[in-house]
Parts: C-alpha cells; structure tokens; sequence
C-alpha cells in the first residue's frame, strides 16, 4: 500500500508540474528524454506518417505500399488483432492492423516491426495515423533503402495482383478527360483453358514473362517499355480468347480502342494519354476497322494529280477531320507512344496480307502469332474442357482426319462439344464427321492451290510464332513442315487419290466402330 500510494504521489507531482511548468521546457524535457532512450536502446525508429507535410493534404505514397506489403506478408501469423475489409476494386480481403498493434517481420536475417498508431485529433473527428519502422541501429544504414525497395515492390506487386481488372472502351469523347468507359473484367479464358498448341503456348507464355520483368532492360537499351503483337488467323480460330488470356496471365487492364469512334489523330492521342501502365491496348480487325491499307497509295496518286499549291492544301484539310496511317504509327511508336510504361499493343486480323507493312513492322508489332486450325494437342485442350475427357476410342480418328488436312477451328469444334456436352460419345461422333466433310469438300475442290487463310490455319507448330519483319514473310504461298523446309502447296492427280482412299477407309473405319458399340 505505500508503494501505491508513493507511485500516486508521484503522478500527482506529474500532473501539478506539467500544468506549471511552461510547454517550451516540456518540450524540451520530452526530447532530452527520447535523446537518453536512443542512446541506450539497440534499435533505431523510423516515423511513416499518412500525409506528407503539416496540412495532411498529400497523401504519403510509402504509407500505401506499407500497408499493401503488411497485406502481402499475411500479417495475421504475427499479430494478435487485425482489421478485415473488402472494398468493390479488390478480389482479395484486405488485413489493416489495429491501433498501437505491431507486425513483425524479417529481411536478410535480421528482425524488423511495424507497429501501428492511430491517434484523435484534439477537437475533430480526424484520426492521425501512421507506421513506426523498428529496425536494428547497428545496421541501419545499409539495412533501410533495400528493406524499402523491397517494401515497394512487393506492395506494387500485390496491387497488381488483388485489384479488380477493367476493360476499357473509348466512349467517342476521346478529347476531353473521360475518352473511356469502363466495366468489371471477369473473362474466363486463361493459358490453362486456352485451345493451342503446347510449344507456341510456352513460347508466348515466356515472352510475356520477359516482357513484364524488363525494366531495367528497356530502359538500358533506351526503348520505350511496351511490346506490339500481331494475332491473325482466320475467324474462330481464338484470337480474342488469347488476349483475354494475356491479360489475365500479366493481370493487366484492357482498352478495346474502336478506330471508327476516333475522329481525328487528335482525339487518339488523346485517348493513348489516358491508358494507363499495365494494360493491353487492343485494336481488333486493324484491316477493316478504317482505311489505313490504301492510304500510302492514295498520298502518292494525289500528288501526282496535284496541279497546284491549293490543291495539295485542300486534301492535306481533308485528312486531317480522320484518323490516318501516320497518326496510327506515332501511336504505336512514335514519340506519344512513351508516354506511360508496361503497355501490350495488340493487332488482329483476319488477312496478315491486308495490313499495311508499315503497320506491323520491327518495333511496333514485334512478335507475330498464327492462329488457325486445331492441332491434336490443342483439340485434347477443348474435349477436357468440355467433356472431360482425357481419352477416347475415337481420339486416333480425330488424329487421322487433322493430319490429312481435315481440321476445324476452336470456335467449330467448341460448338460441337457444348452442344453435345452432355453425350461424349456423340460429340466425338459429330467431330469427325464434320472433319470427314471438311476433307470431302477439299477433295471436290480438286486440291487447288490454297489461298493465305488456308496456308495460315495449316501451319505447324514450330513456325506459328514469327518474329519478324514483313519483308520476311513469304511472297509465295508456302507451308513450313516439321523438318524446316518449305513446299508450295498444290494440287496432283496422286495427292487427290490418295485423299479419296483415305475417305474410304476412315468412313469404314467409322462405321465398324459404330457397329461394335452398338453390339
């Protein structure tokens, strides 16, 4: 009891001084007092607040990516209460720590801790918050800046990872500040579900990797960090699916930018200015969207039909009420182009040879994907997807038809299998007689020399990804085999009979197939 009553006495002493004695010695009693505790203890402080600044109007960027790393980190294995919410821009739950609560954590074998406070402003609802980083005094100096760096980077991470992705389109208001509407990106299409073949996947999968842990890389060479590709292939043979899968495997948003809303080169600078990094911008059916192929002819015809200064003059007044290829290609790479950073530029078309070279070149599309018909890989893809099925009887027929030259596209096969989801073996049944009508009507056609569609949707594997200028594709129609070489695809007396032979034996095939299920 006189213990208590001394520490009570002693309080009191406290209170009656700390009313007497003027603020300014306080203060300065206060700081002698933290100079002694630093002096003693083995850990040096460091003060994270919210604000920067005595106003608290600009926000402190190192307190966000401190509480997204805490988040990251899993901070409930090492502290006793934490905050749980879940806002609509994330996929994940978030974890906030408690008032005067502390996390700790580790980072090149030494022990470091966060600790948390809150703190009411004195006549307002306002709360003062921030971190109190506790790392060792004697390593310091060489401990904080990559702890840090560390912190940021994993907190960007994260960020990246949790949120809520947008597709974005262009609202046809491109000149004023809100050019882009937006809605919740939810497509179900990933490398996983994705109907391609296994060496292409890899090879595209690798480049994204390398794309989005470049840097460093793209700003030593000097480049704008941003890569171009250009999709093509028929319809239906998957090319928004890809993109979709894409941005889902990078976690980016996504820019649907349609050219026919674009009135002038203006308004898509515009528009490129309020992307933002870490996206895909995606213009689909570049051949078709506007007339950008014929423009380079119709400069030159104007100009030789030009007869005076006027003339030339009102056509140049012409262009500019469009966008024009010119506008297009400092879009893709010219000086707008390095406005903002980590950004996919995605073409896609259905002819390759309707794109102007110009357009598709080194530097603006630099990686060149085929996309076509199913190979057996990627049809083993669709039948697990739909039916569930890792094997089947009629897998070697499937095979068959596909080497012969009877495949079908993604989208044909995935309408077939959803249609018949429910029956595996019809589906598999109704696949190979629509690959047997496939080979029956290039039978009829004689074996003609194929056009580029048919030569894009036959290529195989090993030369579906190019990477490449258009000066390097081929001028002949040509298909590359698995031995490196090419041959001109035409047409034989020999080549049509051995079709119409192999008919006969696959429908034969067929039906003794059918006859022993029905026995």
């Amino acid at each position: 009891m006189e213990i208590l009553s001394q520490m009570w006495s002693f309080l009191g002493l406290l209170t009656v001084l700390q009313n007497i004695l003027p603020s300014q010695l306080l203060s300065l009693l206060h700081s002698f007092y933290e100079s002694l505790q630093d002096l003693f203890t083995p850990y040096s402080y460091f003060e994270i607040p919210e604000f920067n600044g005595y106003c608290s109007v600009d926000l402190n960027d190192l307190y966000r990516h401190g509480s997204l790393y805490l988040n990251s980190v899993n901070p409930s294995a090492t502290c006793r209460r934490l905050t749980l919410s879940r806002s609509k821009s994330s996929n994940c739950i978030s974890f906030t720590v408690a008032p005067n609560h502390t996390i700790h954590d580790t980072f090149n074998g030494h022990s470091i801790s966060w600790t948390h406070h809150v703190e009411t402003v004195q006549d307002s609802l306002e709360e003062k918050r921030s971190f109190t980083l506790k790392l060792p005094k004697r390593h310091r100096q060489t401990l904080l800046k990559p702890y840090l760096d560390h912190v940021i980077s994993s907190a960007e991470e994260f960020e990246r990872v949790s949120r809520e992705r947008r597709l974005y389109t262009n609202n046809g208001h491109g000149s004023y500040e809100s050019g882009w509407v937006s809605v919740a990106f939810r497509h179900p299409s990933t490398f996983d579900t994705l109907a391609l073949e296994p060496e292409l996947k890899k090879q595209i999968m690798e480049d994204l990797t390398a794309f989005a842990k470049g840097r460093e890389f793209y700003h030593r060479v000097g480049r704008a960090w941003k890569r171009g590709y250009l999709l093509y292939g028929p319809p239906g043979s998957g090319k928004s699916s890809l993109i979709a899968a894409m941005a889902n495997y990078l976690c980016y948003d996504v820019y649907d930018l349609e050219l026919t809303k674009v009135t002038d080169n203006s308004e898509l600078r515009a528009l490129l200015i309020q992307t933002t990094n870490r996206s895909v911008i995606v213009i689909e059916d570049i051949d078709c969207s506007v007339d950008l192929t014929m423009d380079r002819l119709s400069k030159r015809s104007l100009r030789s039909r030009a007869q005076s200064h006027a003339t030339i003059k009102g056509d140049a007044d012409q262009e500019n009420g469009r966008v024009t290829l010119s506008g297009l290609l400092n879009f893709t790479d010219g000086l707008w182009s390095c406005c903002g950073e980590e950004r996919i530029i995605v073409f896609t078309t259905n002819h390759r040879d309707n794109v102007d070279p110009a357009l598709v070149r080194c530097g603006r599309m630099d990686v060149h994907v085929s996309l076509g018909r199913c190979g057996m890989h990627a049809f083993k893809v669709l039948a697990k997807n739909y039916l569930n099925l890792d094997s089947h009887p009629m897998f070697q027929l499937v095979e068959t038809c596909i080497s012969s030259g009877g495949s079908l596209t993604p989208a044909q096969i995935g309408e077939v299998l959803l249609r018949n989801r429910w029956n595996p073996d019809v589906a598999m049944k109704e696949v190979v007689s629509d690959m047997q009508s496939q080979l029956q009507t290039q039978n009829n056609q004689g074996g003609g020399g194929a056009d580029y569609d048919e030569i894009a949707m036959t290529r195989s594997p090993e030369s579906a990804l190019a990477v490449g200028s258009p000066e390097l594709w081929d001028s002949s129609p040509t298909k590359v085999g698995r031995n490196g070489k090419k041959w001109k695809q035409g047409s034989s007396a020999g080549s049509a009979e051995k079709k119409v032979n192999f008919l006969v034996r696959l429908r034969s095939l067929t039906k003794s197939d059918c006859d022993r299920k029905v026995l």
